[in-house]
């Protein structure tokens, strides 16, 4: 029996998850929202179906329960499904000419500070314009998807996933003037480092990241792919927004 076909009736693979992309036509997602950015990441060059099922607790992007999977999987396996296409980002760390690190993220970029690091100064350019510097905790720069998460969080706007758009949320700004900002989804933006400090990083979907030292310089672009999502016929994105944000549910509390 050859590792594909023990794959098939259930026996261990050996197979990296790297390794799964270049060789399936449709991938199978189990687990929450953090299953799926980890997914995303090795699957979007390929032009791969994505099917996430929701085995976790929030599930924005998980489409499916594990109740109507051998349904909807027969569906999908006959041709029949419909997909929506998630933008992802580029990330690009520059240290002087030399490239030091490459990623593609769905959700978002963060830069930050560690525990002990003081405000960040740090200095953004949009298409080779000036556009401003944040003095601030740290800086966000989410996708549509990634609006959601951790941008929502520090106060940014929710982008509808169909939008050809980026949000750039500072975190704790030390002016009250710095607000988020909605841009093209075109834009190339670059944030440079511009305070001296041994604790800054750029965390990616909250899953990697890396140092970002003084004078580095972080390139922002959308990625060439996007992922594809098989969407639910029963779940909408506004339904998703009601049920996951608590919108609309009437107050039956009595407050006397």
């Amino acid at each position: 029996m050859d590792r594909q076909t023990s794959a098939i009736v259930g026996e261990t693979s050996s197979y990296e998850k790297v390794q799964i992309p270049p060789q399936v036509d449709l991938v199978i997602v189990l687990g929450g929202d953090g299953t799926l950015l980890s997914v995303a990441r090795i699957t979007h060059p390929f032009d791969l179906p994505v099917l996430a099922v929701n085995l976790g607790t929030l599930g924005f992007l998980t489409e499916f329960t594990p109740q109507d999977l051998y349904e909807k999987l027969d569906k999908v396996l006959r041709g029949d499904f419909q997909i929506e296409n998630r933008m992802l980002l580029n990330a690009r760390l520059w240290r002087g000419s030399r490239k030091e690190r490459d990623y593609n993220v769905l959700n978002e970029v963060v830069i930050n500070g560690g525990a002990l690091s003081r405000i960040v100064n740090l200095e953004v350019h949009v298409n080779d314009q000036y556009m401003t510097s944040y003095r601030a905790d740290g800086l966000i720069i989410a996708t549509p998807t990634g609006s959601t998460a951790h941008s929502l969080s520090a106060g940014g706007p929710i982008i509808h996933p169909r939008m050809h758009a980026l949000v750039l949320s500072p975190i704790c700004p030390f002016a009250l003037t710095n607000r988020p900002i909605v841009i093209p989804d075109d834009s190339e933006i670059k944030v440079m480092l511009a305070t001296v400090s041994e604790d800054i990083r750029v965390t990616l979907d909250g899953q990697e990241g890396c140092d970002m030292k003084k004078d580095d310089v972080l390139s922002i672009t959308k990625a060439e792919n996007c992922i594809q999502l098989v969407k639910s016929p029963a779940r909408s994105y506004y339904k998703v927004l009601r049920e996951k944000l608590h919108w609309g549910r009437e107050i039956t509390d009595d407050p006397n």
